[in-house]
């Protein structure tokens, strides 16, 4: 029997805010965790149907393994558990067994016994790049993390890499309700289609609208899309990306976070997106309300797929560390819950390992990059943000003398040697003076080395053309910044 919405939601609402509790309780820790997401689902009657991670256990019971690899040497596989029941991945197993050579991985391994694994996706209606139009298999070696402390990977899907089950149990169809969540690199991805995760059609085949309902991540506009250049969590529900009820536009907000929580559930005639800060602080509704038209009842087939869209489009990129599909409309406690336990799990980039060479630097108030403007190399051109493209105006390498280098010899630089609020950054000849060297800090800001001021886009603007200055730091997120690849 199926619970109303609202009765359900009071009878989890009082479990799961003590699980929330509990889970902030247990800090980020690579001990055994009593209650992990997939516990917090079922304690709010919306249990784990597919649970899916290449960095820890997504019940506190499970000691199974998470991931196989195989090893180009000799085309070995070997799987990869967890430390201790309830734990973290034993990455070392993957170091040891993938030394000297390269691994993919072969199977995420579905920790809810119902055997939805994925593995490497077929054909659908576009093929893939190896052989026989399947799909790559992704690099099990790039997408180094650490979780708890502990060493862990991610699954980083380049263009053409896509798993898929066609053959599931327990998964929603037609128009059951269900909850989708994944964890997703913030910094990692792309404007094409389709980095998705979540529920799609058996065939492979854009046959109709309405047979999906996925998690996508990026910063497509070909279909749906929101406010700013993105990036935006939206829901690929086959024939468009939907950022709201609205085909095509809606006012949704970028999220920009070094590790992101995407949450998109959908139950008859209402659906839902949410996402936050994996590392840290609550969820964020970014939409609450009925289907699209088109889009109700939903025609759900319950297929399975990770990096791909639904007909097997192979453009998007990004990089996955776990997610689930639930049984049921998860409530926002229990979701909330959820998000204080992956808060509490620790993800953190392992040492080295963000983009520094040719990055882009994306404002976290704008979803815009910082730009030098018409290409312009003129020493005293003075930097600005701008939609996020491919030139090399927007690529900038930080290099061990701590300056933001641009073309290869011109530098950010603070006009004058100025340390005043409202300071010009600009691009001069890079000269190893200090108003071109520059800390990139844990907390997204950028501040100069003798100034110690932010770099700020002035007046917290988040339109084209608008410029940077240096200003006193101030917590904004006209102030924030992440270096993408």
């Amino acid at each position: 029997m199926i619970l109303s919405g609202s009765l359900r939601r009071a009878l989890a609402a009082g479990a799961s805010a003590a699980l929330a509790t509990a889970c902030l309780a247990g800090g980020g820790t690579a001990r055994a965790a009593a209650s992990q997401p997939c516990d917090i689902y079922a304690a709010g009657g919306t249990p784990c149907v597919a649970a899916h991670s290449t960095t820890r256990a997504l019940y506190g019971t499970y000691n199974g393994p998470l991931y196989q690899v195989r090893r180009a040497s000799d085309n070995t596989t070997r799987d990869i558990g967890v430390l201790s029941a309830g734990g973290v991945v034993d990455a070392a197993a993957q170091d040891s067994f993938c030394a000297n050579t390269t691994c993919v991985i072969t199977i995420l391994y579905d920790q809810s016994g119902r055997n939805n694994r994925l593995t490497q996706a077929p054909p659908g209606h576009w093929p893939g790049p190896a052989p026989g139009g399947w799909d790559n298999l992704a690099d099990a070696k790039a997408a180094p993390i650490t979780i708890g402390g502990q060493k862990a990977y991610g699954v980083y899907i380049a263009p053409g890499t896509g798993y898929r089950n066609n053959n599931t149990n327990g998964v929603a169809t037609g128009d059951q309700p269900e909850g989708i969540y994944a964890v997703v690199d913030g910094t990692h991805y792309n404007q094409w289609c389709c980095f998705d995760y979540g529920n799609a059609q058996t065939d492979g085949q854009a046959d109709a609208p309405a047979i999906m309902e996925t998690v996508y991540f990026g910063a497509s506009k070909q279909w749906g899309y929101g406010a700013g250049a993105g990036p935006w969590i939206m829901a690929d529900l086959e024939w468009g990306l939907f950022s709201g009820v609205n085909a095509g536009y809606n006012n949704l907000a970028p999220i920009n976070h070094r590790f992101v929580t995407a949450i998109v559930k959908g139950e008859p005639n209402h659906w839902a997106i949410r996402g936050g800060n994996a590392q840290s602080g609550g969820l964020t509704t970014y939409f609450d309300g009925r289907r699209p038209n088109g889009y109700h009842p939903m025609k759900k087939e319950g297929a399975i797929l990770l990096g791909i869209g639904g007909d097997n489009s192979v453009t998007g990129r990004g990089t996955f560390y776990e997610g689930v599909l639930t049984s049921g409309y998860p409530t926002e406690a229990t979701e909330n819950a959820v998000q204080a336990n992956i808060a509490a799990a620790g993800y953190a980039p392992a040492a080295g390992s963000d983009p520094q060479q040719n990055a882009q630097i994306v404002g976290g108030q704008s979803g815009r990059c910082v730009d030098v403007p018409n290409s312009s190399t003129t020493n005293g051109t003075q930097a600005q943000i701008w939609d996020c493209g491919s030139g090399t105006n927007q690529r900038f390498t930080y290099t061990s003398g701590k300056s933001l280098q641009v073309y290869g010899n011109k530098c950010l630089d603070a006009n004058g040697q100025g340390t005043a609020n409202g300071t010009q950054v600009i691009i001069w000849d890079c000269n190893g003076q200090a108003n071109q060297q520059w800390n990139i800090n844990a907390n997204g800001t950028i501040t100069g080395v003798p100034s110690g001021l932010c770099l700020d886009a002035n007046a917290a603007g988040t339109a084209n053309g608008t410029k940077l200055i240096l200003w006193s730091c101030n917590g904004q997120a006209n102030q924030r910044w992440t270096l993408r690849s």
